[in-house]
């Protein structure tokens, strides 16, 4: 502490009698002499070095002449990081910025797009101020993620805008006790997967098939498209009377029934649920089974595809309507439950 004090002492005098240049060169040896002096292997340089020689490089230029521990681009970079850290130190924000979105908000608007692809940042930002979201426009159009060619819908929403033109018909098969076959077809309106029609007949020919297109839609209610498989009993009488009526008809690949789910899954249904239980005594018995089953699946049976409703939808009974009541259906296959009071 002594020596440092003597030294700071004749530096002082030197640079009162006019020998700056011999002073400040003085200060650089001392200072690396101590370096040297302090670390025996490895030179270790203290922060303290490191400030000392930027300090010196702004108050004497000749001071690359007196520097021997270390290069002098060495000190010119402690410098710049000097620099930088200072800058960044002074460029750091005193008081909070804007506070950021909520996370449920970010992700409610995130989906809306997802949903909704049509939609900009106005309409979401309209939606939201429906909810009694507090927030800009401008914080929605940040979510939004750009899109580099127009939106496009999804599938299920060009399905579902199609739907209720759509109608789906199939034939299928039921012995009877003798072993005779009954051919029974089926329309499906894929809008509430309603059944619109159903024929039975021993002998099924394209102009009895075409009759029944007619029966199912009088008037003015045929659907848009009709789907169907390859069957060879939709012959050209079948084919001329679609085109009278305006109906287009959509063909499913050979050997491909999944190209026709709905109607598939209808006669899956009828066949799981019904006729795999009943034995078939003649065609006034089919045509009553099938009639109760199908006031079952119309008004009782949930649909997956419908929310869990039926195709006519079923009211919500709360608990304090009274006890709940099980009612027959399909002769005692399936129920339906209510709330009756007592």
């Amino acid at each position: 502490m002594l020596t440092a004090l003597l030294v700071l002492l004749r530096s002082i005098g030197l640079l009162c009698r006019g020998h700056r240049a011999v002073a400040l060169e003085n200060l650089a040896l001392r200072q690396q002499l101590a370096v040297f002096t302090r670390t025996r292997t490895r030179r270790q340089l203290r922060p303290t070095d490191r400030l000392f020689w930027i300090l010196l490089t702004r108050t004497w230029r000749e001071w690359r002449t007196a520097l021997m521990i270390v290069q002098p681009e060495t000190v010119l970079r402690w410098h710049r990081h000097w620099l930088r850290r200072r800058w960044a130190q002074r460029s750091k924000r005193i008081r909070p910025g804007r506070p950021g979105t909520d996370a449920a908000i970010r992700s409610l608007v995130e989906k809306m797009a997802a949903a909704n692809p049509l939609w900009g940042a106005p309409r979401v930002h309209g939606e939201l101020g429906k909810l009694g979201v507090a927030v800009s426009e401008r914080t929605v159009s940040r979510f939004l993620q750009r899109r580099r060619r127009p939106p496009s819908q999804t599938w299920r929403t060009f399905l579902a805008n199609h739907a209720a033109a759509l109608v789906s018909m199939d034939f299928f098969t039921v012995p009877t006790v003798t072993g005779r076959v009954l051919f029974v077809l089926v329309l499906l309106a894929h809008h509430h997967r309603r059944v619109v029609h159903v024929a039975i007949t021993e002998h099924p020919t394209a102009a009895w098939t075409a009759q029944q297109i007619i029966e199912a839609f009088p008037d003015d209610t045929a659907p848009r498209w009709l789907l169907r498989d390859r069957d060879a009993i939709y012959g050209d009488v079948f084919r001329r009377r679609l085109v009278g009526m305006g109906i287009s008809e959509v063909v499913s690949a050979a050997s491909s029934p999944w190209q026709n789910p709905y109607v598939e899954r209808l006669i899956g249904s009828l066949r799981r649920e019904c006729l795999d239980h009943v034995v078939i005594l003649s065609h006034a018995h089919l045509r009553g089974v099938l009639a109760a089953y199908l006031s079952y699946y119309h008004g009782a049976r949930t649909h997956l595809s419908l929310q869990k409703d039926a195709p006519t939808p079923r009211r919500i009974h709360r608990p304090t309507e009274g006890h709940v009541v099980a009612f027959s259906e399909v002769g005692g296959l399936h129920h339906r439950y209510e709330r009756r009071a007592a």
